[in-house]
């Protein structure tokens, strides 16, 4: 299956996304919905499940081969990938794993989402300076920006791979470099571009980024990467049966983690979540990533000037391609857009309702590559 097919035939396109029989669906930066090859992945596992025990009815080889999909996402190893499920989780395992000293700093910046931000600003207990990056306009993080902000005892870098509120996607070959030269590691919320943008794993040390946005899979099954030479260096914070060596179930002697990235996997999966996500991998895989950002990209260059031409202020209006995303938010003074938001809710046309430090709200319009211009000019002729 092709953009261009979906595009080129309606009932295809309906087959494979059911929620464009009923509504403008334009919030995928938020919770998507699940296309029905996914959700029938997941059901057809959840009623063999009726049969028998669980862990006897997925595929032989299910771990492994999502393990596989997820790192030809990023072009990883598969022994660097860990399904820890949400990304909070994962980013968290990085923040109480890793061995930062009293005295050493972290950059992170604290109008990220907050799941990239708590689990950092936790390590201030342990005497670690937890350092908010000084920045000029809403998540318009540049390789300056952090270039002008760390010093000889920042420790870690944690940033998001595009911002979910302004859209403005970070140059992450460009801030990898430069923290790689420093020989300081890089950890990456990748939610917002996982499915949606390239996010290679050259780019950053670790990554964590659950399924239920662009990667269109289920809540709770997302992925947590770890460059292999730093798997030794990220104490594992959980412990169980899966990631502690446990011959014939048996509590050995002592703790010895697995040498990969299953050390992070402390006990038994998430399998519902697991199946949908290797369908959501494989699909994503099947349209292809390069193909997804062109057609975002595409519709972006639709949505901004006809806002613009409304009289709307997009954020971001004029990022250039290695910053622009498939966020579009928007606002305009004097306009009530908590009204206009429930106005487009109740016409069946999805976006999503945010807000900035300094009491500013915006809608913020996400539509994926299956979205369609007709939904898009529907959308445009309601604000």
């Amino acid at each position: 299956m092709t953009i261009a097919e979906l595009m080129g035939n309606e009932a295809l396109r309906l087959e494979e996304f059911p929620v464009a029989k009923s509504r403008v669906f334009l919030g995928h930066a938020a919770v998507c919905p699940l296309p029905k090859r996914v959700a029938e992945a997941v059901a057809r596992f959840a009623l063999n499940c009726t049969q028998d025990d669980q862990e006897r009815i997925p595929p032989l080889g299910l771990l492994a081969e999502t393990r596989i999909l997820a790192a030809r996402l990023i072009g990883a190893s598969p022994e660097e990938i860990a399904l820890v499920g949400p990304t909070s989780v994962g980013l968290s395992m990085i923040a109480n794993g890793l061995r930062i000293r009293k005295g050493d700093n972290i950059m992170v910046y604290q109008d990220d989402y907050p799941s990239n931000v708590y689990p950092w600003m936790s390590l201030a207990e342990r005497g670690v300076q937890v350092r908010m990056m000084n920045i000029r306009e809403l998540g318009r993080v540049r390789p300056l920006d952090i270039l002008g902000q760390i010093d000889e005892q920042t420790r870690l870098v944690a940033l998001s791979s595009c911002h979910f509120v302004s859209g403005w996607r970070l140059e992450l070959d460009a801030v990898s470099r430069m923290l790689r030269d420093r020989h300081i590691p890089f950890c990456l919320d990748g939610i917002q571009t996982l499915g949606a943008f390239p996010t290679p794993a050259s780019s950053f040390d670790f990554m964590a980024a659950d399924a239920h946005k662009w990667l269109l899979g289920p809540c709770g099954a997302g992925i947590l990467y770890v460059r292999k030479e730093y798997q030794e260096l990220v104490k594992p914070c959980v412990y169980g049966w899966h990631n502690v060596k446990s011959p014939n179930y048996l509590t050995a002697n002592h703790i010895e983690f697995r040498k990969d990235a299953r050390r992070y996997e402390a006990g038994s999966a998430s399998l519902l979540g697991v199946v949908g996500l290797r369908a959501a991998l494989e699909l994503i895989l099947e349209i292809g990533v390069d193909n997804i950002a062109a057609e975002l990209l595409r519709k972006r260059a639709r949505l901004v000037p006809a806002l613009g031409a409304k009289g709307y202020t997009v954020l971001q209006a004029n990022s250039a391609e290695p910053n622009a995303s498939g966020i579009v938010s928007f606002h305009k003074p004097g306009t009530d857009i908590h009204a206009l938001h429930a106005t487009l809710e109740a016409e069946n046309v999805i976006t999503s309702l945010r807000g900035d430090r300094a009491g500013n709200s915006y809608i913020r319009v996400s539509p994926h590559f299956y979205n369609t211009d007709t939904e898009l000019d529907q959308f445009l002729a309601l604000v």
